[in-house]
């Protein structure tokens, strides 16, 4: 036994996570009845002469052993804390059939078996990102005064518009996501479906075949979540027993959140931020320069939710930095810390889009629009930006796609100070197209002295006959809501704004059509006019610091 806890000491050692000075013993395959009569699989960590310490709990879909095991169960257990890792329904041992998303029912069973072991010391924890998170969201606010805190990774309380980003469909991640679920057979299997399910995906969605066809051509089989996902839109009912947002203000238990620049699901943390905070909370957040699953977040969140636990569970907030927000700033490549978020002292400033591919604080003066030509065939592609695996990186120069005929760029002149921008970032899009059906995506870059586009963040929206409703110019006004940002653009570089309407494979195409999303097969050209003028300003609006 002592060779075998040695070996879990040096993996999590080899994750580069720091061991605690507890020697752990592991009990295996707990069982936990779910309410319909199912067993659910748990391992708990104790550390060994620790009587009924508290307990941190852990539920997966990605299995209770391997990296999870050793990061979420050696790791707490040696630094003095009770961790039980539990696989969710119809996965690594637990009963029943996995049902994407539906955690809360068995999330309040196992909770309410936690809280009658004889070994539980009266408090737990949660932690864990992604779903991990969302589990914890699923209950947090029904989870008892046990509850004392929860840590939680790139994650929401929903994933409904994080799957329909401005209405379109997130293509790219959710069939990485369905395919990974659906390799997942042992506790080393997410090693390989990291590195091949965004090969798959992508295979499949270069196929041109409808997107009803793509998880048979990844997975090998019918999917049904991504059936599903296909077929129930932002505003169907299949998302209401899904959606946790409106228990977010309800949850009492210490919230420490972290998210990344290029997180798939930042835009709905940050909502689950503001609901905490307008309820009289006191979250901390961290946000650094991170895609979803960056191993580098990982290792960091351990070691933060350590101190958390420690602050909430053992009364030790030795460990907490001064102030509760901490992100890291990209061009200005340092961490700063704010007390809350949207930093204070931050103000909106418009820049308009401007002819000859302009862009200035200035409103812009009379002139023609700009046009170009959209085809489904050949959508417009996505080169970097928030992303599941990594697969792409996430920030990358925007050159090539900017010499395409179906992008738009509009450019400042040299910037001749540095200027930050933190925080929330919007835009005011003047557009007419013969489509009534379409997209449209706006980027935000940086543009280096050397000629480098290097995006920043970036919002997509899906354009419904009615949403929004033309004037009688048949110009429509756009909102499109960007992720988030913390940059520095630094002296000499430029600001860079891109508009096109496609981000293909991590948005599906628009097909012009109106047809159902996963069997449509016509593909309709879309006519773009941009508007930039006087009556018809269109913008970007940037959260300026200083």
């Amino acid at each position: 036994m002592v060779g075998v806890g040695m070996m879990r000491r040096l993996g999590v050692t080899a994750l580069g996570l720091r061991n605690g000075p507890h020697r752990v013993t592991v009990e295996r395959d707990l069982e936990v009845p779910a309410a319909d009569g199912v067993t659910l699989l748990a391992d708990r960590y104790s550390p060994a002469g620790v009587e009924k310490a508290p307990t941190v709990l852990v539920r997966s879909p990605y299995g209770r052993r391997g990296p999870f095991g050793l990061m979420c169960g050696q790791g707490f257990a040696s630094h003095g804390f009770q961790a039980v890792v539990q696989s969710v329904r119809g996965g690594f041992g637990s009963g029943g059939v996995f049902e994407a998303l539906d955690e809360r029912e068995d999330g309040l069973a196992t909770i309410e078996w936690l809280t009658s072991q004889p070994w539980f010391g009266g408090t737990f924890a949660m932690h864990g990102p992604s779903y991990l998170g969302y589990v914890q969201w699923a209950v947090a606010a029904e989870a008892g005064p046990e509850l004392k805190a929860l840590s939680m990774q790139v994650t929401a309380s929903t994933f409904r518009d994080a799957v329909n980003v401005g209405g379109t469909f997130a293509l790219e991640s959710a069939l990485i996501w369905v395919d990974l679920t659906a390799r997942m057979k042992n506790s080393l299997s997410g090693i390989t479906t990291g590195i091949m399910s965004p090969r798959r995906a992508r295979r499949a969605t270069l196929s041109g075949r409808p997107l009803a066809e793509l998880d048979r051509l990844a997975t090998g089989e019918q999917q049904r979540f991504f059936q599903d996902l296909l077929v129930n839109g932002p505003d169907t009912p299949f998302w209401d027993k899904r959606d946790f947002s409106t228990t977010v203000s309800q949850v009492t238990a210490p919230v420490n959140m972290t998210g990344g620049w290029y997180d798939i699901f930042l835009p709905w943390q940050m909502k689950d931020y503001a609901a905490l905070r307008a309820a009289g909370r006191r979250p901390y957040l961290t946000i650094g320069p991170w895609f979803h699953a960056d191993q580098r977040m990982m290792r960091g969140s351990v070691a933060d939710a350590t101190a958390w636990f420690r602050a909430h569970l053992l009364d030790d907030p030795s460990g907490l930095r001064a102030q509760p927000v901490r992100l890291f700033i990209t061009g200005a490549d340092e961490w700063r810390e704010f007390p809350d978020w949207p930093v204070p002292g931050m103000r909106e400033e418009r820049w308009h889009l401007h002819p000859a591919g302009a862009l200035a604080p200035d409103g812009p003066p009379e002139s023609d629009p700009d046009a170009y030509r959209y085809d489904p065939n050949h959508p417009t592609p996505f080169l970097g930006g928030p992303t599941l695996l990594g697969e792409t990186h996430p920030s990358t120069d925007q050159k090539r796609l900017e010499r395409r005929r179906d992008v738009l760029t509009y450019t400042s002149g040299v910037l001749d100070e540095d200027m930050e921008v933190i925080g929330p970032v919007t835009a005011d899009l003047h557009v007419r197209s013969n489509r009534e059906h379409t997209d449209f995506v706006v980027r935000l870059c940086d543009v280096t002295p050397e000629g480098e586009s290097l995006n920043l963040c970036e919002g997509m929206r899906r354009l419904v006959p009615g949403t929004p409703e033309p004037g009688p110019d048949g110009v429509r006004r756009v909102a499109v809501e960007l992720w988030p940002v913390g940059h520095r653009f630094r002296r000499g570089h430029r600001v860079r704004v891109q508009v096109a309407s496609g981000a293909y494979p991590r948005v599906a195409r628009n097909p012009g059509t109106g047809a159902p999303i996963g069997t449509a097969t016509e593909m309709l050209t879309a006519d773009q006019e941009i508007f930039h003028a006087p009556g018809h300003p269109s913008s970007i609006t940037l959260p300026i610091i200083g």
